[in-house]
């Protein structure tokens, strides 16, 4: 009896950690100090001519992007406020995206903006996988 309630409080355990392991996985829905849009919104942003951000890997973004997205990759000693700053200035506007809601990187983008003095920043977490399941064109 002691053996079974032993192993089946180690295989509750163990699932729990991979709960929270997953969960750490997935992008979180808000930002404090971005908005989060979806794609609708994103893709008016687009045509008013707000800029995006792509911050996946190089390969990433040279395979495909959302059309006239700057690349800033957010896991590179690149992610800075002086290149951010080369590409948009502190009062425009911008738009992060990454591949989706299973991708940290334009929330970490989002996050360090804001702490680095953004104020326009919006938080596009479906991203690039997203865009295109609504069959919107990728350069």
């Amino acid at each position: 009896m002691k053996k079974y309630l032993l192993i089946t409080l180690s295989i509750i355990v163990v699932s729990w950690a991979n709960l929270v392991a997953a969960a750490e996985d997935i992008a979180p829905r808000h930002i404090m100090g971005a908005t989060t849009i979806n794609t609708d919104t994103a893709r008016l942003l687009l045509a008013r001519g707000y800029v995006f951000v792509d911050v996946r890997k190089p390969e990433d973004y040279h395979s495909a992007h959302i059309p006239g997205a700057q690349h800033l990759s957010v896991n590179s000693e690149d992610f800075t406020a002086s290149n951010l700053q080369a590409i948009i200035s502190k009062h425009e506007a911008l738009v992060f995206y990454c591949n989706g809601a299973h991708c940290l990187g334009s929330s970490k983008a989002s996050q360090k903006a804001v702490e680095w003095g953004w104020r326009h920043i919006f938080y596009y977490r479906d991203g690039i996988q997203g865009w295109k399941a609504a069959g919107l064109a990728v350069e």
